[in-house]
């Protein structure tokens, strides 16, 4: 077989004693995660598939053993009989993930998982589908395969029917065929067996697959990794932490659904900011903020098809003429409302339920996410290397979130952090609703429209006047989060970025400086204290620490901000990938994964701090 190169070779050597399903604490977010912008499943360092959902990331948990279903199983299990230890690693730059197994008697296996994505007549194919290869390294191994779907978010097991070489799962939303070289009954009744030549498993769409499975696997295998190692060619990397970033870079490309150009903010639900918290929510939808970071991000590395894709995503949204005021969450094909709902027959993440289905932010006013699609369309407009750059018809689209958010900036809003209790005019979001105004003011003035760039310009100057007044807090000597407030959130570490102040002002850098003494602990920054709806938050924020690691370097405090960087790194999982939060005592990992916010951070924070090519060549 094909010798790739890995990207990591970091090894669990477990004691042989500890049963194989038991994780240890720090590790317990040790997964990875394969995907094709149709589908995406998290596997564990034991190549167990953990969560996918079918047919699309915000559809029934087919696997969902992740969040433990009270019937057991939901996975789908490669287990090789006296397993003792393991390793885990990407093949490198790509989406194409490689476990390796050990026995206690020299045998081994290796298992290959992807999601097939590459391009064959004229389009790129990306199906609901799943591409499992497992191959003897050495030894006599044997194995068993465990394939146990559920429905209805574990509620029920789903029903199959099975052929020669092929078994079909009734799911809840869509039937699933497995085609193997292994025996069926081996399969459907979990026999052990001896793994003497490479076996093969397709798990896709209900057709008969006219491909020999094994030609199948290798030949889309080989066209996935092309497709991945061309991508990342195009990427402008920062010269320091490429591998970090590009990893990073994959992982949101990961999480756009393709059909739609939706971004969402996680593959997961419910996997709790903290352990025996009720913080758990569901982020398998796209918030359109969280998705304009994710552009940016993206844009900064030169992939810019990813904006394009998003904004026709946006604009999909303000296409009704009637449509007055735009809500912060839509579901990944356009729904407008996700009502919330607990599942019961989930238990949660390490048995720490409730467990959540839709997420009621949909309900919610935040005023910056006007602010949020223009700022990622701006580069439409300026970006020559576009085949279809903005023009005039786009930019009057665009003035649609212009006038939304010049209505907006100064009512109360739940605010970026989603609070359900309270709300207030959040300075964020009223500057965000001015970083729309200005914007458009400098794309119409690329455009050469004097008339709405001298409007927008001027609305955009009274508005910012405005906002300083009441967002400057004389008697404290720093930005304060709200209209007349008192009280420090991590957002303000965006004022400079977004334009609002320049780096260098000195009200910039005091509130710098108060927000690091009142919310940092150590190297990790919480996005607020104070108690909310659920009490007072008890782990960090990923992108607060990233942010205020960009807002060290860019009011000149570089080798502090290089300091806190690396450390982040380190906290990354053996994959280099992140969740939402990290227990600052533990370096836990909590929250929904893989958390784009937290890969966003990451990227950005890198090519702010690294050193340029040209220095360093």
């Amino acid at each position: 077989m094909p010798d790739f190169p890995q990207e990591s070779t970091r090894t669990d050597s477990a004691p042989k004693e500890r049963a194989p399903t038991e994780i240890p604490l720090r590790a317990s977010l040790e997964l990875g995660v394969i995907g094709n912008g149709s589908v995406a499943a998290l596997i564990d360092r034991e190549a167990r598939i953990v969560w996918c959902c079918l047919p699309r990331f915000d559809a029934d948990a087919s696997f969902c053993s992740l969040l433990s279903p009270t019937r057991g199983g939901g996975d789908w299990v490669i287990e090789l009989e006296d397993l003792e230890r393991t390793e885990q690693f990407y093949l490198v730059n790509t989406a194409v993930l490689v476990t390796r197994l050990f026995d206690h008697h020299g045998g081994a296996i290796e298992i290959t998982d992807f999601a097939p994505r590459y391009r064959s007549y004229g389009r790129l194919y990306h199906p609901e589908m799943l591409v499992r290869r497992v191959a003897p390294l050495s030894g006599s191994p044997r194995i068993r395969v465990r394939m146990r779907p559920l429905c209805d978010y574990g509620a029920r097991v789903a029903q199959t029917t099975s052929g020669c070489n092929h078994i079909r799962y009734l799911l809840s939303d869509v039937v699933q065929r497995l085609t193997s070289d292994v025996a069926t009954p081996l399969i459907e009744r979990g026999l052990a067996f001896g793994l003497d030549r490479p076996a093969h498993f397709v798990f896709g769409p209900d057709e008969t697959l006219n491909d020999n499975v094994a030609d199948f696997v290798h030949l889309a295998l080989e066209r996935t990794l092309d497709y991945w190692r061309e991508w990342v060619r195009y990427l402008s990397v920062p010269y320091e932490w490429q591998a970090a970033v590009i990893r990073a870079a994959i992982t949101l490309k990961l999480c756009q659904y393709e059909a739609t150009g939706a971004i969402v903010a996680a593959l997961t639900t419910s996997i709790p900011e903290s352990g025996g918290t009720v913080r758990n929510w569901d982020y398998r939808y796209c918030w359109l903020r969280d998705a304009a970071f994710t552009v940016r991000a993206l844009n900064r590395l030169g992939a810019t098809r990813t904006m394009e894709e998003y904004i026709r995503f946006a604009f999909n949204l303000v296409a009704s003429k009637e449509l007055t005021e735009l809500g912060p969450v839509f579901g990944i094909t356009f729904e407008s409302e996700l009502p919330e709902r607990q599942v019961d027959t989930l238990q949660g993440y390490r048995g720490m339920g409730p467990v959540r289905v839709g997420n009621d932010a949909w309900r919610q006013r935040q005023n910056d996410v006007y602010g949020s699609v223009v700022l990622a369309s701006a580069q439409l407009f300026f970006d020559c290397r576009l085949e279809h750059r903005g023009d005039e018809v786009t930019f009057r689209r665009l003035e649609r979130m212009g006038t939304m958010a010049l209505r907006m900036a100064e009512q109360t809003d739940a605010g970026l952090w989603e609070y359900r209790g309270r709300v207030a005019v959040h300075t964020y979001s009223a500057a965000m609703c001015w970083a729309a105004c200005d914007r458009l003011a400098h794309i119409a003035t690329e455009l050469g429209l004097d008339d709405r760039a001298r409007y927008w310009h001027e609305e955009a100057v009274q508005l910012h006047a405005r906002i300083e007044a009441r967002a400057w807090n004389e008697e404290l000597g720093h930005f304060v989060d709200a209209y007349d407030g008192e009280h420090l959130d991590a957002s303000l570490l965006l004022l400079a970025d977004i334009g609002f102040v320049e780096a260098s002002d000195p009200r910039f850098i005091a509130t710098v400086d108060a927000i690091g003494a009142a919310l940092g602990r150590g190297d990790y920054l919480f996005r607020y204290l104070a108690p909310d709806d659920f009490g007072a938050p008890e782990t960090s924020f990923n992108i607060c620490t990233f942010w205020y690691i960009e807002a060290l370097a860019a009011t000149g405090r570089k080798e502090r901000a290089r300091a806190m960087f690396e450390h982040m790194l380190k906290q990354r999982n053996a994959l280099g990938l992140l969740s939402e939060d990290i227990a600052p005592a533990s370096g836990e990992h909590w929250g929904n994964y893989p958390q784009t916010y937290s890969m966003v951070g990451l990227i950005q924070a890198a090519m702010r701090l690294s050193r340029r090519w040209e220095d360093a060549l």
